[in-house]
């Protein structure tokens, strides 16, 4: 008989609140906090362009069975501005390919242009980005050279806020649904000032309902990279992904027949949607769809 192949690495199991560094893909963090942690299986949720810095969630062991979840979250940026410039990619690091006078923005004027931008809006994706149109990256083409169609899509601004307005720069906040652009946002802005814009500076301050107090950077990482009770101690439960949901505690009994994936009833439960379910006393057990006949059934459970 075969013998089984060893996975390389230790079980680690939880969230880190990565504050991914300026220059670095995604991916390239990952890899790198996953060599750190020594850790078997991880995974982030929700990319970062190389540019952007702030809160890159990663899912460690069981909690990557959750990341789907955290993909679907709400986001909050503060981003920096530059007026009077386009790029051919919408951020800093493209070919300026226009420029135009912004001396006449005024902050009135900025305020009453970002009232339509707040609510349901469609955007069109750059082609500067991971989304894949016939099973290709759009940035792959994009670097070829080739610039495809690409379909409006629904986002949700649900606040959007001046932080300050100096010259050329200007610093706004954004609170937003998933898949929204803000590189496209920042130039939808500029072509509404009537000057063209760019991003210059982008921080992700959260991500669901995780916010930035409990980031930790690379070089904070680093510094406790040979002690693994450390780096562990950073690790946030896998339910801390799904806070603003819905919570249900079961009896051991319960529990029991939902972790071999049948239905169950429970009392005082949501009439439906998801919800995270609990075996008592707290062990958290994965996410639970209630039924049309009001009984719980498993949707994702861990193996905690």
């Amino acid at each position: 008989m075969a013998r089984r192949r060893r996975q390389d690495g230790r079980p680690v199991n939880g969230i880190l609140l990565l504050d991914k560094p300026k220059g670095l893909t995604s991916n390239a963090a990952l890899q790198q906090v996953k060599r750190i942690f020594a850790a078997r299986k991880a995974g982030h949720t929700g990319s970062l362009d190389p540019l952007a810095t702030g809160m890159l969630p990663i899912c460690f062991g069981e909690a990557t069975k959750l990341s789907g979840f955290l993909l679907d979250s709400n986001k909050y940026y503060q981003a920096v501005i530059k007026l009077g410039e386009r790029t051919n990619t919408g951020d800093a690091e493209g070919e300026v390919i226009e420029q135009r006078d912004y001396s006449s923005v005024t902050m009135g004027q900025l305020e009453e242009i970002l009232l339509d931008f707040n609510g349901v809006i469609e955007q069109i994706p750059p082609m500067h980005s991971a989304l894949k149109q016939n099973g290709q990256p759009l940035y792959k083409l994009a670097h070829q050279g080739i610039v495809v169609e690409r379909a409006p899509r629904q986002v949700t601004i649900y606040d959007l806020q001046v932080i300050s307005l100096e010259g050329d720069r200007l610093e706004i906040s954004v609170h937003c649904s998933k898949g929204t652009y803000v590189r496209t946002l920042a130039e939808d802005i500029g072509e509404r000032l009537g000057c063209g814009a760019h991003i210059a500076a982008l921080h992700r301050d959260g991500v669901g309902t995780f916010d930035i107090q409990h980031m930790v950077t690379m070089p904070q990482l680093e510094a406790i990279a040979d002690t693994y009770s450390a780096l562990d101690g950073l690790l946030m439960g896998p339910d801390k992904a799904l806070m603003d949901w819905p919570e249900i505690q079961l009896s051991d009994d319960v529990a029991y027949f939902l972790k071999r994936g049948q239905a169950v009833m429970v009392s005082k439960a949501p009439s439906q949607g998801l919800v995270r379910v609990y075996a008592k006393p707290e062990q958290f057990l994965g996410v639970g769809h209630m039924l049309d006949d009001g009984r719980l059934a498993p949707k994702r459970l861990l193996s905690l």
